[in-house]
C-alpha cells in the first residue's frame, strides 16, 4: 500500500533524492505531521527542486512562522513577482482545523508532485501557493481524545482551536489571532485568484468520500458564485469517472426542522428529509474570500473515510481542480479583473447592491435530487483503545430529499457611496478601533484633513440587543426595530472616511453597515457607543464629498 501510494503522489528519482515522504507515508498511515516535520519537508523540496519558493507568512499566537511555498515554473521568489506574472494564482490552505490534518497531509504531497513529480507540467500556466499548516499552534496539541471517533490517524491528532482558544474559521471578520491577520495579509500581498480552504467533515453518515462548497456569502457577486460553482461541477465529474464520490457541502436534516443537523435522514420528528448547507456568513474564510472577488472553495473529506484515504481524495480534488484552472487562466485572471472594476465603479456611484443584512436558507431550484446515504461500522483505535468510526465505502443508496444549499438576503439595503465616523473626543478611540481592523483587512480609508458637509444617513437602533450566549468570546450585538433618518452631516478634520469606490467594497459594507449580520456592530467593537434611540456613530454618505 505504501509504494501504490508513492506512486501515486508523484516521487521519482527516489534514489537520487532525499526523502521527500510525508509523517503519514513514512508511519504506515497512523501519524500526522508534526509542526517540525511539515517544516523539514518543506525545505527538502526547496532543496530539490529550482521551483519552489521557501517563505513566511507570519507567526501564529505562540511565535510559530507560518510557512508558504510559491511553486512555478519558470519560479517566481516574491509576491511582486507573482503579481507581476500573468499566470492564475491559486492558494491551498490546510490545517485551518488542526484536528482536520489530511488536508495538511494531501497538501504537501501536492507540492511534492508539482516541484519534483508528475505535475510540474501546470506550472506553466498556474503559481500553486501552499500554506499547510495555518493552525500551527493546535497541531502540536496532538492528544488521542480530540475527533476521537475520526477514522484515524490512530496517534492522535491536534485541536480545532489556536492557542487563544478561538476557531480561525471563525475569525475572518473580526481578525482578532496572530493567524487571521497573518492569512488576510498573504491574500492582500499574493492576492490569488482562487484559495482552497482544506477540511474534514464529520456528523451525518452520508455517502460522499468528499464535499465541497463554493463561497455562499449572500453579497458575494453572483457571477463570481456561478463561476465556482461551474468549475466545481467539471470537478466532479471528472472524480465521479476516477470512482471517487462527491457532491455539495451539506449534513442531513428535515424539512422541518433545518436547524438541526442529523447522523442519518429520518432521524427524529420534522418531516421529509434534507440535506443542507452550512453558513452564509463572512466569518468563514471561504464566505469571507467572496467578498473580496475571489473564487473561495471549501473541501470536506469525509471523516469516517480511512486516513489514508481522506488523504488521496483531497488530494484527487486538489490535482484536478488545480489542472481544470490551468486550463483556462486567461478567463478567471480576466474575470477577476473585471469583477474588481465593476465593483469599485458601481461602489462609486451609489449603485452597489441592492445587498443583504442577513440570509436565508433556500432549496435549490432543481427540487428533490438523489442524495447518497451511507452507512458506518466502528473499530477499536490500537493505540487509544477509543471506538472509530468506519465508513462502509460500499454502501451508499440514493435517497430523493430537497438540497438547501444556497442562501439568499434577508433583508436588503442598498449600499452607500461611503461611510464616515465622525471625529470628536468621544470617538477618538472608535476610529483607531475600525481604521486598525480596515487596515488589517487592506481596505482603503482616509482621514479627512479639513472639516466637510455631507448628506448623509443615520441608523437609529430601537434596541440594542446582546446574545444571551458567549461566542468565540463575544457577545454578539445586533440593532432591533433599526429606523434610518436624514441627516445634514459636519464632518470635522480627522473623520474617518471610507470610499466604495474601491474593489474590496463589497467586504466594506459587511464590516461597515450597522444592520450587517457579521461585523463591526456584531463583534462588539461599537458597543460603548450604541445606545437605544441615538445615532449609530457610523453614517452612510449617500451624496458626494
Amino acid at each position: 500500500m505504501v509504494l501504490g501510494m508513492l506512486l501515486w503522489s508523484g516521487v521519482v528519482g527516489a534514489q537520487r533524492q532525499p526523502d521527500l515522504r510525508t509523517t503519514p507515508e513514512r508511519t504506515a498511515f497512523e501519524e500526522t505531521s508534526r509542526y517540525d516535520d511539515v517544516r523539514e519537508l518543506l525545505n527538502r523540496l526547496a532543496e530539490a527542486s529550482p521551483l519552489v519558493h521557501l517563505e513566511t507568512f507570519g507567526r501564529s499566537e505562540e511565535g510559530r512562522e507560518l510557512p508558504l511555498v510559491a511553486i512555478a515554473s519558470p519560479p517566481v521568489s516574491s509576491a511582486a513577482a507573482a503579481l507581476r506574472d500573468r499566470r492564475v494564482r491559486v492558494l491551498v490552505l490546510g490545517n485551518i482545523h488542526a484536528g482536520e490534518v489530511e488536508g495538511k497531509e494531501a497538501a504537501l504531497i501536492l507540492a511534492r508532485r508539482l516541484s519534483v513529480g508528475d505535475l510540474r507540467p501546470l506550472l506553466r500556466r498556474v503559481i500553486v501557493l501552499v500554506a499547510p499548516i495555518y493552525n500551527a499552534d493546535g497541531n502540536e496539541r496532538i492528544a488521542f481524545d480530540h475527533r476521537p471517533e475520526q477514522f484515524g490517524p490512530v496517534s492522535g491528532v491536534g485541536i480545532r482551536e489556536n492557542a487563544k482558544g478561538l476557531d480561525l474559521n471563525r475569525d475572518f471578520i473580526k481578525l482578532e489571532t496572530a493567524e487571521s491577520r497573518s492569512l488576510v495579509r498573504l491574500l492582500t500581498a499574493w492576492d490569488p485568484h482562487v484559495v482552497i480552504d482544506l477540511h474534514t467533515t464529520n456528523g451525518s453518515y452520508h455517502g460522499y468520500h468528499l464535499t465541497y462548497a463554493p463561497s455562499l456569502a449572500v453579497n458575494a457577486d453572483p457571477r463570481l458564485v456561478r463561476a465556482t460553482r461551474t468549475l466545481l461541477d467539471s470537478v466532479s465529474r471528472v472524480l465521479i469517472d476516477r470512482g471517487w464520490r462527491t457532491y455539495y457541502y451539506g449534513n442531513f436534516s428535515t424539512e422541518g426542522g433545518l436547524d438541526r443537523e442529523r447522523e442519518r435522514p429520518g432521524d427524529g420528528p420534522g418531516g421529509a428529509p434534507a440535506w443542507r448547507t452550512f453558513d452564509a456568513r463572512p466569518r468563514f474564510v471561504t464566505n469571507g474570500v467572496g467578498l473580496r472577488n475571489r473564487m473561495a472553495i471549501l473541501s470536506e473529506a469525509y471523516s469516517y473515510l480511512s486516513f489514508e484515504r481522506r488523504i488521496q481524495a483531497t488530494g484527487s480534488f486538489l490535482e484536478t481542480l488545480i489542472a481544470l484552472i490551468a486550463r483556462r487562466p486567461d478567463a478567471i485572471r480576466a474575470a477577476t479583473t473585471d469583477l474588481d472594476r465593476a465593483v469599485a465603479d458601481a461602489g462609486a456611484h451609489g449603485t452597489l447592491g441592492p445587498l443583504g443584512l442577513g440570509a436565508r436558507l433556500v432549496p435549490e431550484a432543481t427540487g428533490a435530487v438523489p442524495i447518497l446515504v451511507g452507512d458506518v461500522d466502528h473499530r477499536t483505535n490500537p493505540r487509544s483503545g477509543r471506538i472509530m468510526t468506519t465508513m462502509i465505502e460500499s454502501a451508499a443508496r440514493p435517497v430523493l430529499m430537497q438540497d438547501y444549499g444556497s442562501f439568499e438576503p434577508l433583508e436588503t439595503v442598498a449600499a452607500p457611496r461611503a461611510y464616515a465616523i465622525p471625529a470628536g473626543t468621544a470617538t477618538t478611540a472608535l476610529i483607531e478601533r475600525v481604521a486598525a481592523l480596515l487596515a488589517a483587512h487592506g481596505v482603503q480609508a482616509s482621514r479627512l484633513t479639513g472639516n466637510q458637509m455631507v448628506g448623509a444617513e443615520a441608523a437609529v437602533p430601537g434596541h440594542v440587543v446582546h446574545s444571551d450566549h458567549t461566542f468565540q468570546g463575544h457577545l454578539e450585538t445586533r440593532l432591533e426595530q433599526l429606523t434610518r433618518r436624514p441627516r445634514r452631516l459636519s464632518l470635522p478634520a480627522g473623520s474617518l472616511w471610507v470610499p466604495l469606490g474601491q474593489p474590496l467594497a463589497r467586504l466594506v459594507f459587511q464590516l461597515l453597515e450597522p444592520a450587517s449580520d457579521d461585523g463591526v456592530v456584531t463583534w462588539n467593537v461599537l458597543d460603548p457607543w450604541l445606545h437605544d434611540g441615538e445615532d449609530v456613530p457610523i453614517y452612510r454618505i449617500l451624496g458626494d464629498r
